[in-house]
Parts: structure tokens; sequence; C-alpha cells
């Protein structure tokens, strides 16, 4: 038995900090109900073709979902979701700023005949305050959060390469709606939750913003070094190729220093004896560990640092993260189905007792719409006046 079998989430999302939250709760068990315009659909549908035909951003957010296709503009539309909400335990929407609560999909206008309904609104600025109807997208939240302040270089600020802020909305809304389900089982009311993107990411901002307490220089921008520690970051080997590594404390600079760089005098340094020290002197200190990593291969360089007990990384890309060994020895791989085939996906961080995660298809547009109204009473005559209506 899944940890969320037997819940049932009706998702009026799109894009990916919504979608991100919902799939989550199906990996669990739930049954999610992803409600999608008729004949478009969920628009990051269309953001690429890059996963063999289908976006990657909704093959990532959205298996083990079901599509029903429903026009929330007519009321024949809305009769069929207000029906679905009688049966469900969590609505979770992040329609533009007001719509939700225009269409009477609030939370107070819900709550009198749906006591037991979760609620949980994604939006960018929260629903209040003087910014809740502006428009929030993932590289303006990463602007408005001060993310792109401390990422990048001294020359040029740099977006994150993955949905950051999108990616920590959608945590926070899925473990929030966790928490509200546990809630409702000791006092069988159901509650409001509000998922700022703003508040999410500004919650991981949590370090450079109370290193810059009042008013103090913030982090600079380091590239993929770290902007207080150092040497935490690549070096490049003699074969040209960058080797991640990081030491985080005098312990493995003593050993870095003898073990690795072959130079036990440094230890005691001046200009190296401390973190502030060595991030003072970085360029004499940078030219050092690149004189040494020169004579070795990018290989050679990880083997010594493992061996040395030393942290370290290879600089992987995509193809290198596909055929991570890791992931391979620790069996992370599935196959779900898909309108176009199986696709791989990886099974969820975490488990519980090592039990199966669910890992159903990513559904096409409507795939289980007929299905769907089939389970709610509607007959085929009905069903076909839905079609010809342009409702479904």
């Amino acid at each position: 038995m899944s940890p969320l079998d037997g819940i049932t989430v009706i998702a009026l999302e799109h894009a990916v900090a919504a979608p991100f939250a919902s799939r989550q709760l199906a990996d669990l068990g739930a049954r999610v109900i992803k409600i999608e315009r008729p004949a478009t659909g969920d628009f990051a549908r269309g953001y690429d073709t890059r996963a063999r035909g289908m976006s990657s951003h909704f093959v990532w957010t959205n298996r083990s979902k079901e599509s029903l296709a429903l026009d929330l503009k007519s009321d024949a539309g809305m009769d069929i979701l207000r029906k679905l909400l009688s049966e469900a335990d969590v609505l979770v929407q992040n329609l533009a700023p007001g719509a939700a609560d225009r269409m009477g999909l609030g939370f107070e206008a819900l709550h009198d005949s749906h006591e037991k309904l979760i609620v949980c609104n994604v939006s960018g600025y929260g629903p209040d305050g003087p910014e809740t109807d502006r428009k929030a997208y993932d590289l303006l939240i990463q602007a408005e959060a001060g993310f792109l302040s401390i990422t990048g270089t001294d020359a040029h600020p740099s977006k994150a390469g993955i949905s950051v802020a999108d990616i920590a909305a959608g945590m926070y809304a899925y473990s929030n709606i966790l928490a509200a389900l546990i809630q409702r089982g000791k006092t069988g009311k159901g509650v409001e939750i509000n998922i700022s993107m703003l508040e999410a990411l500004a919650e991981w901002i949590g370090y450079p913003m109370y290193y810059a307490t009042d008013d103090a220089t913030p982090p600079a921008r380091a590239g993929a070094a770290h902007a207080t520690i150092f040497p935490y970051g690549p070096f490049f080997a003699g074969d040209g190729k960058e080797v991640m590594l990081g030491l985080q404390n005098a312990r493995e600079w003593s050993i870095f220093c003898k073990e690795i760089l072959d130079e036990p005098a440094l230890v005691t340094d001046a200009r190296f004896a401390t973190n502030a020290d060595r991030s003072a002197h970085k360029l004499e200190l940078t030219a050092i560990i690149l004189s040494a990593f020169s004579k070795w291969t990018s290989e050679e360089v990880i083997a010594k640092l493992s061996a040395a007990g030393i942290a370290n990384a290879r600089m992987n890309d995509m193809a290198g993260l596909w055929a991570h060994p890791q992931l391979q020895a620790r069996d992370r791989w599935r196959e779900v189905d898909s309108p176009v085939g199986p696709m791989p996906a990886l099974i969820p961080p975490g488990g519980l007792g090592g039990a199966e995660p669910r890992m159903d298809a990513i559904p096409a547009l409507g795939q289980q719409t007929l299905a769907i109204l089939q389970g709610l009473g509607f007959k085929s005559d009905e069903i076909d006046a839905l079609k010809e209506q342009g409702v479904i």
C-alpha cells in the first residue's frame, strides 16, 4: 500500500511549480487528476520537443497523473469540476493571480461545503501585499529574490540552469500538503496553504542573506567556485579537464598540502593558515594547485583526492548524468509509459521501507477524460454532447 493511496488531488496547474508538487503526491500513490484546456492543454506541453517528441518539462513533472480535458469557462465544465471536488482531498492550483477566487475556487468559497478539502495555492508573490498581482516566472523570481546577484561571475550574473524558484515552491507546496493531511487526520478539517515562489526561494537563500546581515557586503559572484571557502571549486588537470574539489577544515588542508600538493610547508604558510587567509590569497594558491595538477589527468587527480579523503567530483554533463555509475549501481532507473512509448525515469529520492514508488504513465492530453466522466456517472450521450459543445 502506498502512503497516499485513497487520496485524490485535483490539479488546476500549468508550467512547473504546481505540477512538480502534484507529481510528488502521485509518486506516493495519490490519484492526481490534472485539469487541462481542451485542444491545447498545459502550455508546458509545448515548451520543446526534446524528450522523444514531448516536452522535457512536461515529461519530468507529469507522470502518474490522469489528464481531464475540461473547459472551465463553461458552466458545464465548472459543474464537472465541482463534482470532482466533492470527492477530492486536495485542490492544487497555480492559475493567474486572483483567477481561482474569481471562479469561486478560493478556500473561503469552498470550505463550508467542502470542509475536509485542503486548498493549496501556488503563486509568485502570495495572496496579498503590493506585488500580489505581478506575473511571476522562474527567472524573474530568481532576480527578485537576489539569486542572480550571487550567481555567475564578476562580469555577468547567471540564472540557475534549472527552474530553481519553481522547484522550491513545488517542494514547499508538497511538504505543506503532507503536513495538512496529517493535521486533517487530527481535526477533520482542511486548511488553506499559500505558497509564494519569492518566499520559497528567499528561504533557500538564507546563508547569503545572513552573510550580508545589517547591510554588510554580500557574497561575491564566484562562478563555479565557492564565494567564501577556498579552495572549493573547479581546477584544471593536465588533460585540460576540470575537477571539482572542496576543503572544509584545517585537517583537510593539512592532508591536501602533504599528500596532494607534496608541499608540507604550505600547512604553516601564513598566507594560507586559515580559510580567510586562503581566500585572500586565492590567486597564489590557485597557481600552486594548477602546477601540481598539471602532472596528472583528471581521473588521476580524482583518484589521488579520493585516496586522501578529499571531497571531489567530476564535471559531468547531461550524458554523464544519464550514464552515472552510482545511479546504475543503485538501480535508480525505471521506465514509464508515455504517448510516444516507454521513457526512462528516475525513481524519487528516499522511499519508505524499500517499497517501490508509483511510476505510472505520462498522460496524453485528455487521455482519461472519458473514464473520469464515466466514473462520475455520465452516460455516453451526455459525454457526446459535452464533446460537441467543446466542454471536453
